[in-house]
C-alpha cells in the first residue's frame, strides 16, 4: 500500500488532516511526524506517494524541508501548507519542486482536489518511468538479437562500411547467401543512423504474394479488392520518419518493382484503388541473395530500380568465408541461448570449436545458431569433440 506522509507540528491540525483524508484516500496509508526534522527522517526511510507539509516548524522549516528531500529523492511530490501565506513564500515553494501550495485556514476542497490531483500526476509519473526502463529493456534485448559478432577481416570491412553510410540517407542493396547476416547489417544501418528514433519497417518481398505485394507496401482503400474490407495503412506510409527494409527485393514481380521505383523517384505513393497520392519520408534499404546481374539479363528485374537501389552495395559473405568468426559467435550464442533456456552457461572446449571450424557451414550463421542450441540440449556438461561429431550431421 502507498503511503502518504502528513508533516505538521499542531495535532489537531495533523488530525484533522488525517481523518479526513483517510475517508476520501482509502487506498493509502497515512503517516504523521510531528516536524521537520522527523518528516525528513520518514522520507529518507521510506518512498512516499505524496507529502504534505506545514512550513513553520521547529527543526526543520517546511521549506528545508522540500528542498532536503527533493536533494534526497527528486521524484517525490510536495504540497506545501501555511498560516503565514504571502505570494513570495508560495512562489518560493513552487520554485523549489512543490507540487502546489495551500494557505490556512485551509480550505478542505481545495485540498482534496490538489492531493487528488497530485496523486494522479504521481501515478502517471511512476508509469512514464516503468514504461521508459521497459523500452530500454527492450532496446538493448533488440540490439543484442541484431549485434554483430567477429572480428574477421571481412566483417571488419563491413562494419567500417556501415558506419560510413549510417550517417547519410543513401539507399543500400546488401548482398549475400541465406543466413550470412543480411538482416543485421540492416539493423545496424538504422540503428547507427539519425533515423533511428523512427521505426524500422521490414518486408520479405518472397514472404508475400505477388498480388498483395502492393497492398503490403503502398496499403489500399475498403473494396479496391475482394478481401478490401477496410483502409489499410502500406509499409512505406509505416516507415516514414524511419527506414523501410525490403528483404528479398530480388523475388519482387515487375508490376511490384515499377511502383517501387516511382515511389523511390517522387517519395509518393498511391493505396491500391485510390488516386491520392502520399507523401512519404523513408530511407530504403533492400537485400537480396541473388546475383543481380543474372536476374536483369534475364529480364526479372528492372535495371533502373537496381541502381536506385544500390547507391551503396554491401556485400556480406558466407561464414565458410570467415570461419576465424565461429568461436566469437558459439560464445555469443551459447551465451543467449542459456539466458532464453533458463539453463546455466555452457562452455565449447577447444577442439569442439576447432571441429566446427572444420565443418562447410552451407546455411551459414543462422545454421551455426541451430547447432549450438542443439549441443547446448544434447552435449555433456562441456560441449567437447565427440559431442559435434555425435550430434552434428554433414
Amino acid at each position: 500500500m502507498q503511503k502518504i506522509l502528513i508533516v505538521e507540528d499542531e495535532k489537531a491540525i495533523s488530525g484533522v488532516l488525517h481523518s479526513i483524508l483517510s475517508d476520501e484516500l482509502t487506498n493509502y496509508e497515512f503517516v504523521i511526524a510531528e516536524d521537520g526534522l522527523e518528516g525528513y527522517k520518514q522520507v529518507e526511510k521510506e518512498d512516499f506517494a505524496l507529502v504534505i507539509s506545514d512550513i513553520k516548524m521547529p527543526k526543520l522549516s517546511g521549506t528545508e524541508l522540500l528542498k532536503q528531500s527533493l536533494a534526497l529523492k527528486p521524484e517525490t511530490t510536495f504540497i506545501m501548507i501555511s498560516g503565514h501565506a504571502d505570494i513570495d513564500s508560495a512562489v518560493s515553494c513552487l520554485r523549489d519542486g512543490a507540487y502546489d501550495f495551500i494557505s490556512k485556514p485551509i480550505d478542505i476542497n481545495r485540498l482534496i482536489t490538489s492531493v487528488k490531483n497530485a496523486l494522479v500526476k504521481e501515478t502517471l509519473k511512476k508509469e512514464n518511468k516503468n514504461l521508459q526502463t521497459e523500452n530500454k529493456t527492450l532496446k538493448k534485448k533488440v540490439n543484442k538479437k541484431y549485434q554483430m559478432i567477429g572480428q574477421s577481416a571481412g566483417l571488419q570491412k563491413i562494419q567500417d562500411m556501415i558506419e560510413k553510410v549510417a550517417v547519410s540517407d543513401a539507399r543500400v542493396l546488401i548482398t549475400g547467401p541465406n543466413g550470412a547476416g543480411k538482416e543485421l547489417v540492416a539493423h545496424a544501418i538504422h540503428n547507427q543512423s539519425e533515423r533511428a528514433r523512427g521505426p524500422m519497417i521490414e518486408v520479405n518481398c518472397a514472404a508475400i504474394p505477388s498480388e498483395l505485394i502492393e497492398s503490403e507496401l503502398f496499403g489500399h482503400v475498403k473494396g479496391s479488392f475482394t478481401g478490401a474490407i477496410k483502409d489499410k495503412q502500406g509499409k512505406f506510409e509505416q516507415a516514414t520518419g524511419g527506414t523501410i527494409f525490403l528483404d528479398e527485393i530480388g523475388d519482387m514481380s515487375l508490376i511490384a518493382q515499377a511502383k517501387v521505383l516511382r515511389a523511390l523517384q517522387e517519395s509518393k505513393v498511391s493505396p491500391v484503388g485510390s488516386d491520392k497520392e502520399i507523401k512519404v519520408d523513408v530511407r530504403v534499404l533492400a537485400a537480396t541473395n541473388k546475383n543481380m546481374q543474372k536476374e536483369i539479363e534475364e529480364g526479372k528485374f528492372r535495371e533502373d530500380l537496381y541502381h536506385r537501389l544500390s547507391v551503396i552495395e554491401i556485400y556480406v559473405p558466407p561464414l565458410d568465408e570467415r570461419k576465424e568468426d565461429i568461436k566469437l559467435l558459439v560464445d555469443h550464442f551459447s551465451a543467449m541461448i542459456s539466458e532464453e533456456h533458463g539453463t546455466a552457461l555452457k562452455k565449447f572446449d577447444d577442439k569442439a570449436i576447432e571441429a566446427l571450424k572444420a565443418l562447410s557451414w552451407t546455411g551459414n550463421i543462422r545454421e551455426l545458431r541451430n547447432v549450438v542450441e542443439r549441443l547446448i540440449i544434447l552435449g555433456g556438461a562441456t560441449v567437447s569433440e565427440e559431442d559435434v561429431a555425435s550430434f552434428v550431421r554433414k
